[in-house]
């Protein structure tokens, strides 16, 4: 039955990042409902945001404490990480464990079990939930937000925080759009659920040339309950076939030890994304965007959901500085301001993954320096940590989005 509702705050998209924002809302004492286009026992398949880094953690556990030691306790922690180049090492670290009563450097933690433990504390934080929600239509101006749902139920807030993923709709009705490439090149994406007696040891390996799958690049992460396997496709490979039962069978006996291909959980391809919305915000500056449905990032780098957390405190904290500004003006600079930092955040992010591509899938003359590089490895400890870390693209926090603080 159609009816008309009206909150002080909403959030659209009950994923990883929604649920930040709406930790974040109750935070500061802004009572907020959550709209999820899904049923409340959806089901969400695959690893797909594994990794949460220390930063992430505690940003959590600011909003609801607890929650970030929550996560770190349910995830797995491995500090060694090794890369090959044919078959041959040429790096290899061994980082000491976290001290007693720190964060890790990051916990490997499959996403739907993140979003349980978010959503448990969001429940607990006196979160609304709206489900079966699927948003159609936004209306934004001076005034605030309407919101049109495939159910008929019409939803209206002074503000609204757009997180309905990479098709989002809140971003298409505010018109906002995406710019950026998307590479031509395929990866296949495979998790694996752990033997009871885990052959394979609990560190990342990233393979330059793997000898076993005819010199396609393949990396291996571990998370609880399992691994995670990605393989580059090379050109003229079809990803339908790689991704297929048989040819993941076939690819994966090859790159793990006995028993692991036939434990296959979750199969899937992507290309990389370098995508970033030209706005955060609409033009009335009343709907903020984060987490997927402002930007896209391809999963090496992890920057993915480890860039939507901060976006949704951003999102939580303008609103409330927009909630209490003195005027309009000054309302619309506390939007203006988030969109302007975390675009800048996100343009970062996009640029890093583009020199992580830029190695993954070489020119002739970076195929020659990562040969020669692994040439010298691991004797040649510059070289050896370049092969290392190249491959994620660079790391640190742009100056840009430190400008917005709170």
């Amino acid at each position: 039955m159609a009816s008309d509702e009206t909150r002080e705050a909403i959030v659209v998209g009950a994923g990883p990042v929604g649920l930040t924002a709406a930790l974040a809302l109750r935070a500061y004492g802004v009572p907020v409902t959550v709209l999820e286009a899904g049923p409340v026992d959806r089901q969400r398949p695959g690893s797909r945001a594994i990794f949460t880094h220390s930063s992430t953690l505690a940003v959590l556990d600011r909003l609801s404490p607890g929650l970030g030691a929550d996560l770190a306790a349910h995830g797995v922690y491995w500090n060694t990480q090794r890369t090959f180049y044919a078959g041959r090492e040429v790096y290899a670290k061994t980082y000491p464990d976290p001290p007693a009563g720190t964060y890790p450097h990051f916990t490997s933690l499959p996403q739907v079990h993140i979003e349980a433990h978010l959503l448990e504390h969001a429940k607990a934080a006196g979160v609304e939930f709206a489900w079966d929600q699927e948003v159609t239509d936004v209306v934004a101006d001076d005034a605030g937000v309407r919101l049109a749902t495939a159910g008929g139920t019409t939803w209206r807030a002074p503000y609204v925080v757009g997180a309905d993923g990479s098709r989002s709709v809140v971003r298409h009705r505010i018109g906002a759009r995406m710019e950026g490439s998307r590479d031509e090149g395929w990866y296949v994406v495979v998790d694996v659920a752990e033997l009871p007696e885990p052959a394979l040891p609990r560190e990342r390996h990233f393979h330059y040339a793997h000898p076993a799958v005819d010199g396609r690049n393949v990396l291996v992460v571990p998370f609880a309950g399992g691994y995670r396997v990605d393989l580059q496709l090379v050109e003229g490979d079809d990803p339908a076939e790689l991704a297929s039962p048989e040819g993941v069978h076939a690819w994966l006996a090859a790159v793990l030890p006995p028993g692991y291909a036939e434990r296959t959980t979750w199969v899937s391809t992507y290309q990389f994304l370098q995508l970033v919305a030209h706005d955060f915000a609409d033009p009335a500056r009343r709907v903020l965007l984060v987490g997927e449905a402002a930007h896209l990032f391809a999963p090496f780098g992890a920057r993915g959901l480890n860039s939507g957390v901060p976006d949704a405190e951003s999102a939580a904290t303008a609103i409330v500085l927009a909630r209490q500004a003195p005027g309009p003006a000054a309302a619309r600079a506390a939007v203006e301001a988030f969109a302007l930092a975390r675009r800048s955040a996100a343009l970062f992010n996009r640029d890093a993954a583009g020199e992580a591509l830029a190695h993954l899938r070489p020119d002739p003359e970076t195929a020659a320096r990562i040969r020669a590089a692994a040439e010298r490895a691991p004797a040649d400890e510059a070289a050896a940590t370049w092969l290392e870390k190249a491959p994620y693209g660079p790391r640190g926090v742009p100056r840009a989005e430190t400008v917005y603080r709170y």
